[in-house]
């Protein structure tokens, strides 16, 4: 039996991260309107939809707009190919997210992503990937837009792009969020100079996780964000469920505890921080 009510306070929680358009819900038999059913119980009046590809992109948009407000839940969308993505990458994905981010007010998209390198899964090749990687950058400081950092075991060249870009003055002062961040207190702190957010996912929560705490600990406070990853990365106590949405608080309960404030505080901070970092109201 699932628990309907996840926070019963009075905060606001800004998911930044959930793929609510996954198959996965599908398979459970879990609809659009139950998981934002569920984000009005636990207090989440916001959710970006992020994408993956040119078809998880139309997905994340067509959704963000027909769902949006919907039990009081406003919802935005991202367009972007994914660094497993990267071998899908043609001029057409290229033209068709040219005219997402040029018509990306009404079509509530607020970011370009996810964007990034990947070296754990290898899923396309690393010469492609850090091909697509800055090929998107240039569009995100084209237009104005900020991305969506995808890095898992590829922080190194990573890294050396955003450097590269950095100095070249080819990112924006707020160029976007390292999502679902694994890499090392260091790296993120770098980061967080060039002028990133850092997004805090349910492995914050995990009992072996040592590392991520300690970044959360170690990252100024105006420069976090909560995520759930929906359907992934549920956090505890609900390891073994589908995520949701409506699982963020327990990501904010574990911050507010690592940063010695209470989870009302935090959910405020991170909930102003989102709409900073997407330029929304």
């Amino acid at each position: 039996m699932r628990e309907p009510v996840y926070y019963s306070g009075s905060a606001r929680f800004f998911d930044t991260h959930a793929h609510i358009y996954d198959r996965k819900f599908d398979a459970e038999n879990v609809t659009t309107e139950d998981i934002l059913l569920r984000c009005k119980a636990s207090g989440v009046t916001s959710v970006l939809i992020p994408a993956d590809n040119e078809s998880t992109s139309r997905t994340a948009v067509e959704m963000a707009n027909r769902y949006n407000g919907f039990e009081g839940v406003t919802l935005y969308a991202s367009c972007g190919v994914h660094p497993h993505e990267a071998k899908t990458y043609t001029e057409d994905t290229e033209k068709y997210l040219r005219s997402c981010l040029e018509t990306r007010e009404e079509l509530r998209i607020v970011a370009l992503g996810e964007i990034g390198l990947d070296y754990y899964y290898d899923l396309s090749e690393r010469s492609v990937q850090r091909d697509v990687f800055e090929k998107q950058l240039i569009l995100a400081y084209e237009y104005n837009v900020p991305i969506i950092l995808h890095e898992r075991d590829a922080t190194g060249d990573c890294l050396d792009i955003l450097r590269r870009f950095y100095k070249d003055g080819r990112l924006r002062s707020l160029p976007g969020v390292c999502h679902c961040c694994s890499c090392s207190k260091e790296a993120a702190s770098e980061l967080v100079k060039m002028g990133f957010y850092i997004g805090f996912d349910g492995p914050l929560t995990f009992k072996n996780n040592k590392k991520t705490p300690e970044v959360a600990l170690n990252t100024p406070w105006d420069r976090i964000v909560i995520e759930t990853d929906s359907p992934y990365l549920t956090p505890e106590p609900n390891r073994g469920l589908i995520n949701e949405p409506c699982h963020v608080p327990y990501v904010c309960k574990k911050l507010a505890e690592i940063k010695g404030v209470t989870i009302d505080e935090a959910a405020q901070i991170t909930y102003d921080n989102g709409r900073r970092l997407y330029g929304v109201n």
